[in-house]
């Protein structure tokens, strides 16, 4: 995986979540709250998902062959949309089922100190797994906010640590208070209702990742500013106009580019040759993820070309 693709944060988040997962499991067993069993579920489910990253990445890394001579950089958007149906279905309908269950029928919850421990331990680690995250994501948000930067990313992995990593903390929090209020007031409906909370922010999380991997899937443009580079390469040494532009990302690393270029009409085939050349190499100067350039001369015949 290449280094915009967040390994780091990934095997970060994937320590932090597999040694969560087992204090949470634990203190499921000791103290019997659903809302500890949703959180552990959530992180077996998250540790899972860390590993689809990865394998995601490493499969992305094949070389192209005939029958995909694009490559397989494609493969990390399916397995990030992997990750999302993961997070949804194991992660969000287990809590938002478990929740219920324990609504319906709430029984006394043993040793809620041992619980609130483990919470307080699983928030530090997942505050560092999150600030990893964070410090690999800033360099590529650049100027763009937060949310930009989880709608813009053509990276999938970062945008869903991040999103992972946010929603453990929060549903960490939600497991936090659940416990805490029914310790406090010996009703254990309240863990029943946390355990609810954790489901319904897992299957958000999960909607929003399925519907930006989905988006990528299909094949997303490059970025504006992109393509304004792209295009501001493309003119000069022979050609005198872009007809017409299109870009789609192969993967997060690599631009397939096409255009319709218009030159004079003095030209030779040897001009356009050269030409067509110098273009491409102008434009993977100037943004270097342009990998698969296709140019079609043509003539200029105004606006109806």
């Amino acid at each position: 995986m290449s280094a915009s693709g967040g390994s780091k944060a990934i095997i970060a988040a994937l320590g932090a979540n597999l040694g969560i997962a087992v204090i949470k499991f634990i203190a499921f067993a000791i103290t019997g709250s659903s809302s500890m069993l949703a959180e552990g579920v959530h992180s077996v489910v998250d540790s899972g998902n860390q590993g689809l990253l990865l394998r995601g990445g490493q499969q992305a890394k094949r070389k192209a062959t005939a029958d995909h001579p694009f490559g397989y950089g494609r493969d990390r958007y399916v397995y990030g949309f992997l990750v999302a149906l993961m997070l949804f279905s194991a992660g969000g309908l287990f809590a938002l089922y478990e929740g219920i269950e324990k609504v319906r029928h709430p029984h006394k919850l043993e040793s809620p100190i041992v619980a609130i421990v483990v919470l307080l331990i699983a928030i530090g680690l997942e505050g560092f797994s999150l600030r990893t995250a964070v410090g690999e994501s800033r360099h590529l948000k650049a100027e763009d906010t937060w949310l930009g930067f989880i709608r813009h990313a053509k990276n999938p992995e970062l945008p869903v640590v991040l999103l992972e990593d946010v929603a453990a903390l929060i549903g960490l929090v939600f497991a936090f208070v659940a416990v805490g209020i029914s310790a406090l007031t010996d009703q254990a409906v309240w863990d029943g209702i946390g355990t609810c909370a954790i489901g319904a922010l897992l299957i958000i999380v999960a909607v929003i990742l399925v519907i930006e991997t989905k988006s990528l899937l299909l094949g997303e443009s490059a970025a504006p500013v992109e393509v304004a580079a792209i295009e501001s390469a493309l003119l000069g040494d022979g050609v005198d106009r872009v007809i017409h532009l299109r870009t789609m990302h192969l993967g997060p690393d690599e631009l397939l580019v096409g255009a319709k270029v218009a030159m004079p009409s003095s030209a030779t085939l040897a001009d356009v040759a050269t030409a067509i050349d110098a273009a491409e190499a102008r434009v993977r100067a100037a943004v270097p993820t342009a990998r698969v350039i296709y140019l079609e001369p043509d003539l200029d015949r105004g606006a109806s070309s």
